[in-house]
């Protein structure tokens, strides 16, 4: 697979490259480049199937970057310095990341999906989906048996864990199960208006209806369902009830 690295980090690019080269004869690295100007000509020039992303370059971001080209024709994974709002919404749209210094483990997991993944299609709305959650985080992408499901924070109700699955219910009385821990998406979910309540348990508080005092209470929901809330987490559970009262 042909690939590029656009990094204003010549370090950063050497390491990766030499971790690439060294590890990973199936990816050839055809060029590279420091910024987003000189990573559009780059891309125009060689037609990669593969970009090793920066977040934040000195011209601009990886986001501006996949603004100015034709998303549908590249495979995208972002590597990248610990920025939080940027992971968010990177992780809300499922596209894979890299955190410097790059592990060789993460790495060969990111190829690997790569390598499983779906439709060119699928690989364009997640990105397309990225730029959107730039601005305003109001979807999440879940992958799931049939495909990519695009569904906005809104339409969730809550979120239930299943070992290392994760059952997504919606207002619309569906049900998306992904192959993700609850863990992954408290991480994602939290300052969001969801609330891990249990530890097989997320709730949408948007979507409460009912709390119910006992050792730990009960919430009521909307769609009817009540879910457990732990005597560890009641306390934290009624703090932030508060602040709808």
């Amino acid at each position: 697979m042909r690939a590029v690295i656009i990094d204003d980090e010549k370090r950063a690019r050497n390491y990766l490259r030499g971790i690439l080269e060294d590890q990973f004869k199936q990816i050839v690295i055809v060029g590279e480049a420091d910024g987003v100007d000189k990573g559009c000509i780059l891309i125009e020039n060689e037609s990669p199937e593969l970009l090793f992303l920066d977040v934040q370059m000195q011209d601009g971001t990886g986001f501006d970057l996949l603004g100015k080209i034709d998303r549908s024709k590249y495979h995208v994974i972002f590597v990248s310095a610990y920025d939080r709002f940027a992971i968010t919404a990177i992780k809300f749209s499922a596209i894979d990341y890299l955190l410097k210094p790059v592990e060789s483990s993460d790495l060969e997991s990111a190829l690997e999906k790569i390598k499983e993944s779906s439709s060119t299609d699928e690989v364009q709305k997640k990105l397309d989906l990225l730029l959107n959650n730039i601005n305003k985080i109001d979807k999440i992408a879940l992958p799931s048996l049939n495909g990519i499901e695009f569904v906005k924070l809104e339409n969730i109700i809550r979120c239930e864990s299943d070992n290392n699955y994760t059952t997504f219910y919606l207002i619309s009385k569906e049900k998306i199960l992904v192959s993700k821990t609850l863990k992954e998406y408290e991480d994602m979910l939290e300052n969001k208006g969801f609330f891990r309540t249990h530890k097989s348990h997320i709730v949408n508080l948007a979507y409460l209806k009912k709390y119910v005092k006992g050792e730990g209470g009960t919430a009521i929901m909307e769609d009817g369902s009540e879910i457990t809330v732990s005597r560890r987490r009641k306390e934290e559970f009624m703090e932030v009830l508060s602040n709808f009262i």
